[in-house]
């Protein structure tokens, strides 16, 4: 009997153990919803196995929200009984629209790695949002198709290089010469498509509207409290659209189909000259199926469109990509939250994955110098960063007071783009939709 026993005890204590390491198997899940779609994959297929085996005990969850519909998925997936533990935030207006649910981060490891502290935002003296990235964006072109003008004996504009493009008089002739030429140049249109289809707006309501913005108001903290928009560089915003609409690759009447996926695919097999889009966009020209450019011939312009003293302007150089914990998510996920974007952001393996990737320009000490994104967009940020006498136009379109002004903007500028409404219309939506907007916002 005795032997009977000890035999069904440890029959027992194996049984203990085993469903014990089942458990300890799957781990304390962290549950990341993704902002960027174009860098899903590498967040499941490589970021998350390689934390994962590096980091026993915890188990990557990773939700990517469609183009466009960040803030709605958000919203959607706080409410659920397993929320995700670490969400992106776009700078103070999504703190605002997400003030329930943000955690003080100032106590965490991750919070401890950013070099200028000055950056993560605040709220009633906690931080509660951490920058992660460091982007520019402008007018991407085909250096080598810019080449190929810049040798055509009967050219129009005197130039000998797309460095020689400083102001926007210089580059709508040279564009509209290239749209004259484009037969000889071997492309369908000088820009890639202007593109409209729902999630894609973003590129014009956020990016392009950015030099305007920040002309008119000055920084960022003008834009955050301005209660109304009176556009008043409208006929500049206006000049480098039609630039961008007379001449692309897609006709006037197709651009509501275009996805910035077809942009950049049109781009990268070498049937345009020039996109605009950030150094984000890297990964996409890079991994296009039958990608023609050259990776040494990815360069990038300003958004030159005639605004005062744009010679001695760069890129639009800033971030809004911030992470925040969930502090409605259990502590245990909380500390996961912290454990995964330390390990993200300052192990070897993680940093590597970072750097070459996710492509990120990082703001933590933990990098080094040589710890840089190996494309050729982040490179470009890096020089225009860099260039005596360029200053970069800051990031002031986190001011804008919703996403239903972008929405409200972007159709009265489709509007325009048909042909249903004139120019007026489009100036006259930015400025209402902005007041309207700024009021339910408690500006």
């Amino acid at each position: 009997m005795r032997k009977t026993l000890s035999i069904a005890l440890v029959a027992l204590m194996a049984l203990s153990l085993f469903a014990g390491g089942s458990s300890e198997s799957k781990g304390t899940e962290i549950y990341f919803l993704n902002f960027k779609p174009e860098i899903a994959e590498v967040y499941e297929k490589e970021v998350k196995p390689a934390f994962e085996s590096e980091n026993p005990g915890y188990t990557l969850k990773v939700v990517t929200a469609a183009s466009n519909q960040y803030q709605s998925t958000l919203r959607s997936e706080l409410a659920k009984s397993a929320p995700p533990v670490i969400f992106q935030v776009n700078g103070p207006v999504g703190v605002q629209e997400n003030i329930d649910n943000v955690a003080p981060m100032q106590d965490t490891s991750f919070y401890g790695l950013l070099a200028d502290k000055s950056m993560a935002i605040t709220l009633d003296g906690n931080v509660v949002a951490v920058p992660y990235a460091v982007e520019g964006f402008g007018i991407i072109y085909n250096d080598a198709i810019m080449r190929a003008y810049c040798a055509l004996p009967d050219k129009a504009v005197d130039i000998a290089s797309a460095e020689e493009i400083t102001s926007f008089e210089t580059l709508k002739a040279v564009v509209e010469d290239m749209t004259a030429h484009k037969e000889e140049l071997g492309i369908q249109g000088v820009f890639a498509s202007t593109s409209f289809a729902p999630g894609s707006e973003w590129r014009w309501t956020t990016h392009l509207v950015n030099p305007v913005l920040q002309a008119e108001y000055g920084d960022r903290a003008a834009t955050f409290a301005a209660k109304e928009f009176g556009f008043e560089y409208n006929e500049n915003f206006k000049a480098l659209f039609d630039l961008y609409l007379d001449n692309s690759v897609t006709a006037k009447g197709l651009v509501a189909s275009r996805a910035d996926a077809d942009s950049m695919a049109e781009f990268a097999l070498g049937q345009c000259a020039m996109v605009q889009n950030g150094n984000w966009a890297a990964a996409q020209i890079l991994g296009q199926a039958g990608v023609k450019v050259a990776e040494d011939d990815i360069k990038f312009l300003p958004l030159y469109m005639g605004l005062d003293g744009e010679e001695s302007k760069g890129l639009n150089i800033g971030t809004e990509n911030y992470l925040a914990i969930n502090k409605n998510a259990s502590a245990e996920a909380q500390k996961g939250a912290d454990v995964f974007l330390t390990w993200l952001y300052s192990s070897e393996t993680g940093k590597k994955l970072v750097s070459e990737k996710l492509m990120f320009i990082t703001p933590f000490s933990s990098f080094s110098a040589d710890e840089v994104p190996d494309d050729p967009l982040a490179r470009q940020v890096n020089i225009w960063m860099n260039k005596d006498g360029i200053t970069s136009v800051d990031w002031v379109f986190q001011g804008i007071p919703s996403e239903q002004w972008k929405a409200d903007f972007a159709q009265a500028m489709l509007e325009y783009i048909n042909g249903n409404q004139g120019w007026d219309n489009v100036v006259a939506t930015a400025q209402q939709a902005w007041a309207r907007e700024a009021e339910i916002a408690g500006r």
